[in-house]
């Protein structure tokens, strides 16, 4: 583990407490969803962070502009203090180790499912559903439609991929095959 990640899984933590202490936990998994996605879909804000010309009181002023009272206060305390202390690109994996250690406490895990086509809201359900069983936790499913799987579903819960698709059949045949020709 990178020491980035261990001192995210700290922030993660710390900020996870004070969240349950107030009951406030899936509300800030939310808002530190839509700063890490953000971060993510743009990168000149991240390079922006990533500037050492710009003071960390500039950068934080930027994002209370940026962000509003879409952040709460504990949320924006907690980049803040990250910010100031010149660990801006850990902000993701802080989401990332707080929704980890968010589920684990409550019992629910995340997962991604890549389909070939749109589910409806009854088929992804279902889908979460059959995981819930399979992990024993509530699962809290997501849905990303890539066409290349063909037909099928993928499904990613933390590390762990489930391959039910039809490219990974094909690729699993094909491996098969290939390795009994040799």
């Amino acid at each position: 583990m990178s020491r980035d990640a261990v001192v995210a899984k700290r922030y993660a933590k710390a900020l996870f407490e004070l969240a349950s202490e107030g009951g406030k936990v899936s509300e800030v998994e939310a808002e530190l969803k839509l700063i890490a996605e953000t971060l993510q879909r743009d990168p000149s804000i991240e390079k922006f962070l990533s500037l050492p010309s710009v003071a960390p009181v500039g950068k934080i002023a930027a994002l209370k502009a940026s962000f509003g009272e879409a952040v709460s206060p504990l949320v924006f305390d907690t980049l803040q203090l990250v910010i100031s202390r010149g660990r801006q690109t850990i902000i993701g994996e802080v989401y990332e180790a707080y929704t980890k250690i968010a589920g684990d406490t409550l019992g629910q895990a995340h997962a991604i499912v890549y389909t070939a086509k749109q589910l409806s809201d009854d088929e992804l359900a279902g889908v979460a559903a059959h995981f819930s069983s399979v992990t024993g936790k509530k699962i809290i499913a997501e849905q990303i439609v890539e066409p290349a799987l063909l037909g099928g579903l993928q499904v990613r819960i933390g590390d762990r991929l489930y391959d039910g698709s039809l490219s990974g059949k094909l690729d699993r045949l094909s491996k098969t095959l290939n390795s009994k020709a040799l």
